[in-house]
C-alpha cells in the first residue's frame, strides 16, 4: 500500500503551516480547522489515518494524498475524513461507509447537504451531528458559506450515543 507519511513524531498532529486552499468556489478542498480537529480527536481519536489530505493539511502521520487515491486503498482503525466537497464527495462517502462495514471507524467532516443523493444514500446511514454555526476553515478569513456536519460510521453501524451532544 502506498501511503504518504509525514515526518512528525505524534500520531495525529495538527498542521501548523498555512493551508494551500484559498477562499474560492474554484476549489473543492476545505482544510479542517485545527481547533475543531483537536476537539474531535479528543473525543474519537487518536486517529490512525487521514483519508483525504495533502502534506500541507494532513491531520495524521499516515494519510492518503491525491497520488495515493484513498478511494482505492484499504482503510483500517480510526479514520479521519474531510473529503473534497465537489462532485466526488458521494464516492468518498460511499468509501467511508464501505470501510466501516469492514471494521474501520470513520469520522467524516462534510457539508450538511441534506438535499443530495450522497447524503441520503450514505450520510443517513451513520450517526449525524450537525455543527452549530459555520466553521472557519483553515486558510480562510471568513466563515464557510455552508453548514457542516460530522458523520460517524462504525463497524457495527450502530448510532454512537455520545454523538448527540452539540459541537
Amino acid at each position: 500500500m502506498s501511503t504518504t507519511k509525514k515526518a512528525k513524531p505524534n500520531r495525529c498532529a495538527v498542521a501548523t503551516g498555512s493551508a494551500s486552499v484559498h477562499w474560492s468556489s474554484a476549489s473543492d478542498q476545505w482544510a479542517t480547522p485545527p481547533d475543531f480537529f483537536r476537539a474531535i480527536a479528543t473525543e474519537f481519536g487518536p486517529f490512525d489515518l487521514d483519508a483525504c489530505a495533502s502534506v500541507e493539511n494532513a491531520k495524521c502521520d499516515r494519510f492518503f494524498g491525491i497520488a495515493d487515491n484513498g478511494l482505492v486503498q484499504p482503510w483500517a482503525g480510526r479514520v479521519w475524513m474531510n473529503p473534497p466537497y465537489g462532485r466526488t464527495i458521494g464516492l468518498w462517502m460511499r468509501k467511508a461507509w464501505e470501510e466501516s462495514q469492514r471494521g474501520a471507524i470513520v469520522v467524516c467532516l462534510v457539508p450538511a447537504r441534506t438535499d443530495t443523493a450522497w447524503w441520503h444514500d450514505y450520510a443517513a446511514k451513520g450517526t449525524v451531528r450537525f455543527i452549530r454555526g459555520r466553521l472557519k476553515f483553515a486558510g480562510h478569513h471568513k466563515d464557510a458559506p455552508f453548514p457542516s456536519a460530522l458523520v460517524i460510521f462504525n463497524s457495527q453501524n450502530e448510532k454512537i450515543s455520545h454523538a448527540e451532544k452539540p459541537i
